[in-house]
């Protein structure tokens, strides 16, 4: 019994280990990206320095909002790597800068799409400290989503 409790003990710090720059989740190891901050993000879109900004909440989220991160793609995270083979995702160097944002409580989809970049080549991405919510709260520029 207790060298069952000490596995399940064991199996259960390994879901989330954070390190400076590298993450595992589960038994995937995630590198080469880091988080931005909404002040920094924000710094960037008002000084026309944005990166790549990539909108990945989900489907419904993203439905029932009229607004996004101004200049943000919206692509979704399952749908990601697909849409790197095609434009415009397919033109952005990959030296370019990325951040991916989304609705999760703790970024989660957004963490999986910056995986997916980096394990596509990408050499800077970065994941939106408290994402869409937090965005909203420090009133950083949107600009209406298109329609269809």
């Amino acid at each position: 019994m207790q060298v069952r409790l000490l596995i399940l003990a064991v199996l259960l710090s390994m879901t989330l280990v954070t390190t400076n720059n590298s993450r595992t989740l589960g038994y995937q190891v995630v590198t080469n990206f880091d988080f931005i901050t909404i002040e920094e993000l924000k710094e960037k879109v008002t000084q026309n320095q944005s990166p790549v900004i990539l909108d990945v909440r989900g489907s419904e989220s993203y439905a029932n909002s009229q607004t996004r991160i101004k200049g943000a793609l919206h692509v979704s995270p399952r749908k990601l790597k697909y849409r790197l083979g095609f434009p415009p995702l397919k033109d952005v160097p990959k030296d370019r800068e990325m951040v991916t944002y989304c609705a999760c409580s703790n970024d989660e989809a957004a963490i999986t799409a910056a995986q997916t970049l980096v394990s596509n080549g990408f050499k800077r991405v970065r994941v939106l400290k408290g994402g869409w919510q937090e965005w909203l709260k420090a009133k950083g520029p949107v600009e209406q989503r298109p329609r269809g």
